[in-house]
């Protein structure tokens, strides 16, 4: 089979059905994915019927994060209401192009939603965060969430740019300073 991509013509409606993969545009069938190019004939009696055209995947192109997925992300903004990351491996797989997600503060912990939650005092840019996609979220970023006890911050750096110690939950402490910074740490899993 040949490797295909988003509109790429890949026969007539005239000579084939479009399956899996594909869409029709006037009288031509058209990839609406990358993948390859597969033909399924006409086995039946029935000589009407056309042959389907249609597009798969491989395994190693269709690595996004869907809902459910386990991803690791990079801090890159906070504000009040959120924290804004790009999401850059998913489920133990780097992806090939990084995507942007957003950890909303009511998204940070499952208890104190809201109420207590500070996102300045959860992340912070530059932090690597491990967290679970929560939904598709807007045209521009995955909605992530850190509210189980093995999600939240993986590694940090502290302001004098030591890498970062859990000391608990909550918090984690700089070796070369000694200072407690806050942070929504991940429980760490055991080996």
């Amino acid at each position: 089979p040949s490797k295909v991509g988003p509109g790429q013509r890949l026969g007539s409606i005239e000579e084939y059905t479009a399956g899996d993969g594909c869409y029709t545009r006037g009288n031509y069938i058209y990839a609406s994915l990358v993948g390859y190019k597969q033909i399924l004939d006409n086995e039946g009696d029935d000589m009407e019927m056309k042959s389907i055209i249609m597009v798969t995947r491989d395994k190693d192109i269709c690595d996004v994060p869907v809902i459910g997925s386990i991803v690791i992300c990079k801090v890159t903004r906070v504000n009040t209401r959120y924290a804004t990351v790009k999401i850059m491996c998913c489920n133990d797989k780097v992806l090939k192009e990084e995507y942007s997600g957003i950890i909303r503060v009511q998204d940070v912990r499952a208890t104190e939603i809201d109420c207590k939650v500070e996102i300045y005092t959860s992340f912070r840019p530059g932090d690597i965060v491990k967290a679970e996609v929560l939904s598709l979220g807007d045209s521009r970023s995955y909605y992530l969430t850190t509210g189980r006890n093995d999600l939240g911050v993986i590694y940090a750096k502290s302001e004098s740019g030591a890498t970062m110690v859990p000391l608990s939950w909550e918090s984690m402490l700089c070796p070369k300073t000694k200072t407690k910074e806050l942070r929504k740490v991940a429980k760490p899993s055991n080996p």
